[in-house]
């Protein structure tokens, strides 16, 4: 581990960690086998195309631990345990290829997604038999609060890890897409690290590098993340096609961040395959300049995360 400068605040970590084993992305299936197809006309070859060379997805509830470059020793909860990823996003660079259903809604798809009771029961089961934990963490292959009953799952999650691992602290990754439906809104209280995500500081940048399901509106992730308070904001920058890394767009960001005020940011590129090729990574002497002009523009803490 080592660490760089960024006055005034403290100082930004450089932060290893493991890289899993590549694989050739499968075709998307359906957790019984069944062939999934793309949600739009003109998606079947983009899928094929971004999911080329991916990491394989999470196929079960729980996995880990892990050791986390941002967190620590680390117990996934990973709330659609599909052959086809689930999500409200399709980031351009997700190291988990394409998104095979962009959507705001699952319930329609419940029956494919484990109930509140099969996740809690297996959560208990692993925070029972695993070493001390440093977090507990809702990430996994797509967007957790997409989940019907996640409400139910991070309330019922918090009060295993309190059982079991008190020693332990419960992280959500989130894109903030869910923010809008008051009870995941009202569910954070029952999150110790709630992570939410904020790579654009205009509409514009959002819809190209997010590439969000259709109804989900900039204007209002970043309203209801200025409700929240103890959040803290992940961010991740790349160059190239649809970069995010212009001064126009770092300025705008900035000013989002300070209107936000959260109580730090994790800023970091992406050191994994990712679904456009266009894509690439930031080196982390540039991450690290960024930081230092986050900090001074927005006055909350950023911290670097690079390999």
């Amino acid at each position: 581990m080592s660490s760089h400068c960024v006055p005034p605040a403290p100082r930004p970590l450089i932060l290893r960690g493991p890289r899993p084993r590549l694989k050739d992305a499968a075709p998307c299936a359906g957790p019984f086998g069944a062939a999934s197809s793309p949600q739009e006309p003109g998606r079947a070859r983009r899928l094929v195309e971004e999911s080329a060379m991916v990491y394989s997805l999470q196929t079960g509830i729980v996995y880990g631990p892990v050791r986390s470059r941002r967190f620590g020793r680390s117990l996934g909860i990973n709330l659609s345990p599909c052959a086809r990823k689930l999500c409200s996003f399709d980031c351009v660079y997700c190291h988990y290829g394409a998104t095979d259903r962009l959507t705001t809604d699952l319930s329609m798809l419940a029956d494919e997604l484990p109930s509140a009771e099969l996740v809690l029961d297996v959560v208990e089961v692993a925070l029972r038999s695993a070493e001390q934990l440093e977090v507990v963490t809702f990430s996994g292959n797509g967007e957790p609060t997409l989940h019907p009953e996640f409400p139910a799952i991070a309330r019922g999650v918090a009060e295993l890890v309190e059982r079991w691992q008190p020693e332990a602290r419960t992280v959500l990754l989130s894109n903030s897409s869910g923010l809008s439906r008051r009870e995941v809104h009202d569910a954070l209280a029952a999150i110790d690290l709630p992570v939410l995500k904020l790579d654009a500081g205009t509409r514009e940048t959002f819809q190209a590098v997010n590439r969000p399901a259709r109804g989900v509106r900039f204007e209002e992730i970043v309203d209801e993340l200025s409700t929240l308070s103890r959040i803290t904001l992940q961010t991740l920058l790349i160059d190239g096609e649809h970069g995010n890394t212009s001064p126009h767009e770092l300025s705008a960001y900035f000013e989002l961040v300070r209107w936000i005020a959260p109580v730090g940011v994790q800023l970091y590129s992406t050191d994994r395959p990712v679904a456009k090729t266009a894509t690439r990574r930031v080196a982390v002497e540039r991450l690290l300049e960024i930081a230092a002009q986050g900090q001074q523009r927005a006055g909350v803490p950023f911290r670097v995360y690079g390999v």
